[in-house]
């Protein structure tokens, strides 16, 4: 078929990204195998035309270590060749952003390809593709004109397959965007399949379609970072093959970049698309029981691609509900963002114009979207990128408070910080801010320590995952390769038996929690989450009796019939704890003071704990450590250490960590281990350290017991 009258147009619409805060050998990783070796086969093949994505971040570091990249892609721009895409500078998911960050996010980009590349983009690329009907109000009042969105929403608001061959309008209060469906099948065509099979493909869809417009939208990575494709895509020749077999069929297949379209076609029509992202992403995010009986009707309708047209998993929101870490971290970015919006100007001052900007630009940073989520790329199981935001955004809210009159007196503020119902009590002055939650066992959920623009809690829960089935059930095979294949289809491990290291929290990863159990467990049940602590007082809604700058008080009252003589008439037991926070030498300390009153005496010992969490990410750096009798231990230790004091250092932030535990015997100390699934397959990754106070109260003969925990910190 050459229907030269109407050729069929294909727009390759190719995104590379690195978010703020990875490690400098990956962006030189992905650079090599990935960003240079695609361009360099795009200059070989100028009869290829298509859009290119590159996140703020990423064309930063470029710029920096390789820029005569830069001038290459100046020349591909120049010749119209290639069409840079903009987007939000730090890749943000937009919906979950405020609107003034929305179109400054969108504007610093647009600036940014303009200075160096001459073109200010058209266009804007969604982060992970998440839509929702409210954006092309935003995308117009920024200047962008068209996107791309996959085709699972079209399908979900009632377009049939055969309509997904063009581009249509999206509208919002008046305001509107071009919209060009990408395709899902071209995705996994592209490149794990045979050159010939996209060929047939987009032939067919010529035939059915004259003059009509495929569109695939997805990551540069895919050609060289993901496991097997550098050999695939490169050694192995299949995207040169691919865009030979371009050039050869332009008779009657002509690439083309969206502006390019646009200039000689009119959208079809309108389409009001719900909330929506690519198929996987709405897999991913479900509850994990509920994302297990999505997989299986989807597999049971495999053969039923009109059911499954209807069948859609959740909204990128479903996050914030699946994962209380990333809640809390986007409301921490919100109230960071209020905050920098209300600094005051000063525009004679440069001095406070410039600091002011500054933590605009760490406010900005904290908004890239990869450590809110997580499926196979998301990085809220990443460390480093998680931390990298929650250091901006302790910079950032710091430098607000200083540039705002009255910013930095101590305060309290009782609110429902994490929009989750209930209230917690947040307490600010220049040295910390550290957020009390009354409802999750009167813990701290959050800790900043200022000075250092570092938080110290930053930890995760180990909670079932749906992949750890499959773990499970490849216990013990050797590790699969089988050639370049879609990530979303792989399976791999980057250590054997990792299912061993699977075990799952009963509570949040957050500080001064009261563990109460029995003194036959051991630091082993710790370790291994067997305590079989009192849950009541352990993550129980504590009362708040009162609050005041620096100081709160909360209590609990509950039944103890673990150690009860008469289980009818288990023994009641008040628990009170009373929390300071004050300036300290080089640094802050806040104590928390425990006293426990029961009615009537236990039946038998007891062992009382107090549990604090610490992440100093990297557990094999040696300037990352616990100090020992015996020396320095890495942060992976797992064991007892004497009591009353603990301490822990780390170079890299230039803090250390102290605690102070009068009258307990021990402290239990174990690493929480993560074990999640990333683009190169399973792996066990470090999430901090639980420590717990141990004491061994008499509680048969005496009705009362009083504890103290004191943690220091200091930056040096």
């Amino acid at each position: 078929m050459s229907p030269s009258d109407a050729p069929f147009h294909l727009i390759l619409m190719v995104h590379a990204h690195q978010p703020a805060g990875n490690f400098q050998h990956v962006f030189e990783d992905c650079y090599t195998k990935s960003y240079e070796a695609f361009l360099t086969l795009v200059e070989k093949h100028p009869g290829v035309h298509l859009a290119l994505h590159y996140s703020g971040p990423l064309l930063s570091w470029i710029e920096a270590h390789h820029p005569g990249y830069f001038a290459r892609l100046r020349a591909l721009v120049k010749t119209g060749q290639v069409e840079l895409v903009g987007g939000g500078f730090y890749e943000p998911i937009l919906i979950s952003i405020p609107k003034p960050d929305q179109i400054e996010q969108i504007a610093r980009l647009s600036a940014y390809i303009e200075k160096h590349f001459t073109k200010r983009p058209m266009g804007a690329w969604l982060a992970e593709r998440v839509w929702e009907p409210q954006l092309p109000s935003v995308l117009s009042a920024a200047g962008v004109t068209y996107t791309l969105v996959d085709d699972l929403p079209f399908l979900t608001a009632g377009f049939r397959p055969d309509e997904l061959f063009g581009s249509y309008i999206a509208e919002d209060c008046g305001k509107t965007v071009w919209l060009f469906p990408g395709l899902k099948e071209l995705r996994y065509l592209i490149p794990f399949r045979a050159v010939s099979e996209s060929v047939e493909y987009l032939r067919n869809a010529a035939q059915l379609h004259p003059g009509g417009v495929a569109c695939f939208g997805d990551d540069m990575e895919k050609f060289g970072v993901w496991p097997e494709t550098f050999k695939h895509c490169y050694t192995d020749g299949w995207l040169e093959d691919f865009f030979a077999a371009l050039e050869t069929n332009a008779s009657w297949l002509k690439t083309c970049t969206p502006s390019e379209y646009m200039a000689s076609h009119v959208p079809l029509g309108r389409a009001d698309l719900p909330s929506a992202s690519y198929a996987e992403m709405m897999g991913w995010v479900l509850p994990t029981e509920t994302r297990q009986r999505y997989y299986a009707v989807e597999k049971e309708f495999a053969a039923r691609p009109d059911v499954l047209a209807f069948v859609r998993g959740g909204s990128w929101r479903g996050f914030f509900r699946k994962y209380p870490e990333s809640n809390l971290l986007h409301k921490k970015m919100l109230r960071v963002s209020a905050c920098v919006a209300s600094i005051p100007s000063r525009r004679a001052n440069a001095e406070h114009s410039a600091q002011a900007l500054l933590a605009r630009d760490f406010l900005l940073k904290a908004q890239g979207n990869d450590a809110y989520w997580h499926g196979v790329f998301g990085g809220l199981y990443a460390p480093h990128l998680r931390t990298e935001i929650w250091r901006n955004l302790v910079r950032a809210e710091s430098l607000a408070d200083q540039l705002t009159p009255g910013g930095t007196e101590p305060r309290v503020e009782l609110l429902d910080y994490d929009a989750d119902g209930c209230s917690e009590v947040l307490f600010t002055a220049p040295e910390y801010q550290a957020l009390l939650k009354p409802s999750d066992g009167g813990t701290i959920a959050a800790l900043d320590f200022r000075p250092a623009g570092a938080t110290i809690i930053n930890s995760i829960s180990r909670r079932p995952e749906a992949y750890h089935t499959r773990l499970r059930e490849n216990a013990g095979a050797a590790p699969g390769h089988s050639g370049a294949q879609s990530i979303h289809e792989q399976m791999r491990a980057k250590e054997p038996n990792l299912e061993r290291f699977l075990r799952y929290d009963r509570s949040p990863r957050h500080s001064f929690r009261l563990l109460l159990f029995n003194p036959a467990r051991t630091a082993g049940d710790y370790d291994f989450l067997q305590l079989q602590e009192a849950h009541p007082f352990a993550a129980g809604a504590f009362q708040l009796r009162h609050s005041s700058v620096g100081s709160a008080e909360l209590f609990l009252e509950g039944l103890l019939p673990e150690f009860a003589a008469d289980p009818a008439n288990p023994p009641s037991v008040l628990a009170t704890k009373h929390f300071s926070f004050g300036p300290g030498p080089q640094g802050f300390e806040v104590s928390c003071d425990v006293t426990l009153t029961s009615s009537t005496p236990l039946s038998q010992d007891i062992c009382v704990g107090l549990e604090s969490v610490v992440n100093f990410l990297a557990p094999a750096d040696a300037d990352r450590f616990f100090e020992t009798p015996e020396g320095p231990r890495g942060l992976r230790f797992s064991g007892a250490l004497p009591g009353p004091l603990l301490r822990m250092e780390d170079g890299s932030q230039k803090i250390r960590f102290t605690l102070h535990a009068p009258g307990a015997t021990e402290y239990w100390v174990a690493p929480i281990e993560t074990v999640t699934e990333s683009e190169d397959g399973f792996e066990r990754v470090y999430q901090g350290s639980q420590i717990l106070a141990l004491w061994r109260p008499d509680l048969t003969t005496k009705s009362t017991f009083s504890a103290r925990l004191l943690c220091r910190l200091e930056y040096f």
